[in-house]
């Protein structure tokens, strides 16, 4: 019961990291550093994934898939809003 307390502790704060790190951001500066951060959230994938091979306990498993679900939505994201910022610099024909 109390890895379980702990990995949620941990899960949680993560949550509310990030949400104030990128709601610090300001909007000028949010789509050239998406480019830094799917780098980033490349590593957080690899780290989910090993998470949620944990043989340790069940619920660090459970939560590594949630983790690896939830990198992989933002590694996607990053991308796509990259990708389209791209694509507002290149030359009309």
């Amino acid at each position: 019961m109390e890895a379980f307390i702990i990995y949620i502790t941990v899960f949680v704060l993560a949550i509310f990291v990030g949400f104030e790190v990128i709601t610090k951001v300001p909007p000028t500066l949010h789509t050239p550093l998406m480019s830094g951060a799917n780098a980033i959230s490349g590593i957080t994938v690899v780290g989910a994934i090993v998470a949620a091979g944990s043989k340790e306990s069940t619920i660090a498993a459970i939560l590594g898939c949630i983790a690896v679900v939830m990198a992989t939505i933002n590694l996607m994201g990053g991308f796509l809003v990259t990708n389209r910022m791209l694509l507002m610099f290149k030359k009309k024909k």
